[in-house]
């Protein structure tokens, strides 16, 4: 909250009950799937409001893929997703645009040690009212759905990357 900010105190609980935690239980999954098929695919999916005036001039691409660089995973897989995205027309997308990969992606992309990360960023505007109440819209989430299984999908099918 504005003029709320958190102690030193409250800041290292957070860390040591949320952010330790959380991170510790995200390595040993990533951990485990190596462990069973050999290589693990981390899809870090966020969602954000299409235009930001205080952030970003004009709109947002709909579908932001990030790859820091083409630093956290296998080429393969980028090409994959943005194949997808390039086989239909009704979304806009971008790699490594205004959001090329947070913390998560870069910190656990490591496709060296078949370990990929993959961020998407995904304007709101296309599976809900931006507007209060901010309602889920299936109409407009149909679509998008239907693309997003196939960029999964897609994904899988790769199987291993190189």
């Amino acid at each position: 909250m504005p003029g709320k900010a958190p102690s030193d105190e409250e800041r290292a609980g957070y860390l040591q009950q949320i952010w330790q935690p959380y991170h510790q239980q995200l390595q040993d999954e990533l951990t485990r799937l190596k462990a069973k098929h050999g290589y693990a695919l981390l899809f870090d999916a966020h969602s954000i409001a299409s235009v930001i005036p205080r952030l970003f001039d004009g709109k947002l691409p709909d579908l932001n893929l990030g790859t820091n660089g083409g630093e956290s995973c296998a080429p393969a897989l980028s090409d994959r997703l943005v194949a997808c995205c390039e086989q239909q027309q009704q979304f806009t997308h971008v790699l490594n645009g205004r959001f090329k990969g947070g913390y998560i992606t870069r910190a656990y992309g490591q496709p060296q040690q078949q370990q990929h990360a993959i961020q998407l960023e995904l304007a709101q505007v296309n599976y809900m009212s931006e507007q209060y109440p901010f309602a889920f819209e299936p109409q407009r989430a149909a679509a998008l759905q239907r693309l997003l299984k196939q960029m999964i999908d897609s994904l899988l099918a790769c199987g291993q990357p190189r």
